[in-house]
Order: C-alpha cells, then sequence, then structure tokens
C-alpha cells in the first residue's frame, strides 16, 4: 500500500506552496478576511498544536522533529503492512504522515510552523493552523471512521 505516499507527497507540495504564498503576501499578523468567520493571518508557530510548548527556548523545535519523523516512520510502516482492501485506512495514514512532513519541513528550514488560516467565531478565534495540520485532522477522522466501520463489521457487535 506504500503507493498510496503519492498522497502524502501531494499533501507536502500543496502546504509548501500555501506558505510560501501567504508568506510572500502578507506580513505577519495581516489579517485578510476571506469569508464569514474565515481570515488569512499569517502567524509563526514554535510550539505544536494550540501553540503548546512555543515559549520554551528552542529545544522544541529538535523534538517536534524528531516526535514528526518517528510518527511519520511508524505510520509509513504501518501503511506498508495494509492489506490491499484497507483502502481508507491507506487514504488516513497517507494524509497523516503527509501533513507531518509539511510541519516538519518548515521546523527544519524555518525554525517554526508556518499557521495561516483564521477559523473564528465572534471574538473567539480557532488558533491558526495551515494545509498540514488539516491533512492531519481530516486523517485521524478518517481513521477514527474506518475504526468504527471495522468494529461494526465484527460478529455479536
Amino acid at each position: 500500500m506504500l503507493h498510496w505516499l503519492w498522497l502524502s507527497l501531494v499533501v507536502i507540495l500543496f502546504d509548501q506552496f500555501t506558505k510560501q504564498l501567504v508568506e510572500s503576501s502578507l506580513l505577519v499578523f495581516e489579517v485578510v478576511p476571506l469569508m464569514p468567520s474565515l481570515n488569512l493571518t499569517l502567524v509563526y508557530n514554535e510550539g505544536a498544536a494550540f501553540s503548546f510548548l512555543s515559549e520554551q527556548g528552542g529545544w522544541q523545535r529538535w523534538f517536534f522533529i524528531l516526535l514528526g519523523t518517528v510518527v511519520s516512520g511508524v505510520l509509513t510502516l504501518w501503511l506498508w503492512r495494509l492489506n490491499a482492501g484497507q483502502r481508507l485506512s491507506a487514504i488516513s495514514l497517507s494524509l497523516i504522515v503527509g501533513g507531518a512532513i509539511g510541519n516538519i519541513v518548515d521546523r527544519l528550514l524555518l525554525g517554526h510552523v508556518v499557521d495561516f488560516i483564521d477559523f473564528y467565531y465572534g471574538d473567539w478565534h480557532w488558533p491558526a493552523f495551515n494545509v498540514a495540520d488539516s491533512a492531519i485532522t481530516i486523517g485521524v477522522v478518517l481513521m477514527l471512521l474506518e475504526m468504527v466501520r471495522e468494529e461494526r463489521r465484527q460478529p455479536g457487535i
């Protein structure tokens, strides 16, 4: 099932393209309204999800690079071991790997992750995110759906 890694590559390329486009078009913290409840806003995240560990002095960069690399390797191994019929699992794992590598590239080259999608409601703003984060989220949701689907297929459930 490693042929599904083409999807990871598409995620990485689209993620890097959108980040470069936003960085070349916006100043940091500049807000560009796209539609109600959605802005483009360039921000840099030195931590992980929700800026976790962003104020830790720099060691977290290497920690998240190492963590993302190990997780990507484990998920690629998992992908390699899938059966041909496990297409949804292959898609979900490929999305997660692509998203993880997209953010690893940022950390390696820039020392931080470029985020720019600002979803909000009223005065409440979800932490800014990017294409890689979206791919990871979609991959995890698909994986959970596949688990539920598999559980329902089991006899006696």
